[in-house]
């Protein structure tokens, strides 16, 4: 008896051996064949379901319990739901709409597989379809076959993502302007806290929309960023030490190069100015005075040490670098140009990563958007904060700081004004360059700063494209830079400096 058992189990252990081999040989040769021409084909198979992404709510620390059970400290951005259709097992469901949504992306089709695209979602891809960790026995049927991607607790807080998009598309509608970005960053750390873009999409609908929309302006388009540059040219000069905050100059209102003559935004001479002055009153030839006395070859090497014309590796999908080619060249003209933000061209990300470094003692950090991988066995990878150069020294830094805060408060965006705190930011006015070379008649409008100047705990980057009616930024973004500042300093309880 216990001889026909034995026998028994064994020619059942052989049977589904040989079944296996045929399983494997046969009926999944094309999966293997398509994992062999391409190992790095990634989708979501409708056996696993796929990771979630979640949102600060107004919480700083760790849950209390499961990353699951937020209790109002986190918020579901990303989820699953059942799917009404024939072939899919599940559906990808976007609770909070157009929130964020050029952060999230959104899950497509690529042919018949099912991939993240844009954003989050294709960043993530491996993570939260489950293909990073894959387990070979899971997948021919001797594992775990566990059905989970991993999920992803973000640093987007969702109070204040929802206050930067409500105050942006206010802000666009007023000045009749085609576009318009913010983002606002923990320059401590690097930890991006909104990034909006306006007009937006509904990933839940994401068919309904052209592909245009779906790009993320402030790291997939770059800009020339006019004035707010000169806070780079200014720190590059002082950080040489070859001038002081106070050092003088004559502006007679233009500076001739060739046969070329630049001039100052307002066509006007201010006489002999100090380089505070030259930020407050955003003069043309000042910034080129700085930009001589560093000399081009400093100059670029600091635009370098910033990171301008490389990517900031951002964990989002589409980044694009920038360019700053025309300053290797080594024209003079190019050089002149460059140092009060025109001819370069350059990200949002980009701008307000350098601003940050400025408010961080001159460290420059890595943006990242996830804080936290969640794996399906409920082990966790924490992201942490990177520094990932010093293009200035802390001195530099405090000395640029009290420049920029001087420029709001003596300058033309007093409107930005938080009473009771110090406030740090510089505009910027620039013609749209066009694509196939020369600009246009429209005009982008941005200003970047951060706050409490003393100990920042954001930086925030408003950026109009193409707005109406108004002429410079200063008139245009004050407002709506000054609400986001109040607003933040209320929101995290910031007592006041004076």
């Amino acid at each position: 008896m216990r001889l026909n058992v034995i026998l028994a189990f064994f020619i059942l252990l052989f049977s589904f051996a040989a079944y296996k081999v045929f399983d494997l040989s046969v009926n999944q040769y094309s999966f293997f064949s398509e994992v062999a021409a391409n190992q790095k084909s990634y989708g979501t198979s409708d056996s696993i379901l796929r990771g979630e992404i979640f949102i600060k709510d107004g919480f700083s620390g760790e849950p209390p319990h499961s990353f699951m059970s937020s209790g109002g400290e986190l918020s579901t951005l990303v989820t699953n739901s059942p799917s009404s259709t024939a072939f899919d097992l599940y559906s990808r469901f976007y609770p909070e709409g157009s929130l964020a949504s050029s952060v999230v992306g959104f899950l497509g089709f690529q042919e018949k597989v099912r991939l993240g695209q844009y954003g989050l979602e294709e960043h993530y891809e491996p993570w939260l379809s489950g293909q990073v960790g894959f387990n070979f026995l899971d997948r021919v049927g001797f594992g775990s076959n566990s059905k989970h991607g991993s999920s992803l607790i973000s640093t987007i807080d969702k109070n204040i993502q929802f206050f930067a998009e409500t105050k942006l598309k206010d802000l666009v509608e007023k000045w009749g302007a085609s576009a318009g970005n913010v983002i606002i960053q923990d320059p401590k750390t690097g930890a991006i806290l909104a990034m909006a873009n306006y007009p937006n999409f509904d990933p839940n609908k994401y068919s309904e929309y052209s592909l245009e929309k779906f790009i993320n302006p402030n790291i997939q388009s770059s800009f020339e960023p006019g004035s707010s540059f000169k806070t780079i040219t200014m720190a590059a000069a002082l950080d040489t030490n070859i001038i002081t905050p106070e050092t003088r100059y004559l502006d007679s209102g233009e500076v001739k190069i060739g046969t070329s003559t630049i001039r100052n935004y307002d066509l006007r001479s201010h006489g002999y100015q100090t380089m505070t002055n030259v930020l407050e009153k955003s003069i043309n030839t000042g910034a080129i005075f700085a930009m001589r006395q560093t000399g081009h070859d400093k100059f670029l090497e600091y635009i370098e040490r910033f990171k301008f014309g490389k990517k900031t590796d951002i964990d989002l999908a589409g980044e694009v670098s920038g360019d700053i080619k025309n300053l290797y060249t080594k024209r003079e003209i190019n050089f002149v140009t460059a140092s009060f933000g025109q001819g370069i061209a350059i990200t949002p990300l980009q701008l307000i990563n350098a601003y940050s470094a400025v408010a961080n003692g001159g460290k420059l950090m890595r943006p990242y958007v996830v804080e936290k991988i969640i794996k399906p066995d409920g082990k966790s990878i924490a992201i942490r904060p990177e520094v990932i150069g010093e293009p200035i020294s802390p001195e530099t830094a405090k000395i640029v700081t009290l420049m920029l805060i001087s420029v709001i408060e003596n300058g033309s965006i007093k409107k930005a004004i938080v009473p009771g705190y110090k406030i740090a930011g510089k505009t910027g006015t620039a013609q749209e360059a066009k694509s196939e070379g020369g600009y246009s008649d429209f005009f982008i409008h941005n200003l970047v700063g951060f706050g409490p100047a003393e100990d920042p705990r954001f930086t925030i980057l408003v950026k109009l494209d193409r707005p109406k009616g108004v002429e410079t930024a200063a008139v245009s973004l004050a407002d709506t830079f000054g609400d986001i500042a109040r607003f933040l300093i209320n929101y995290y309880g910031i007592p006041p400096s004076q």
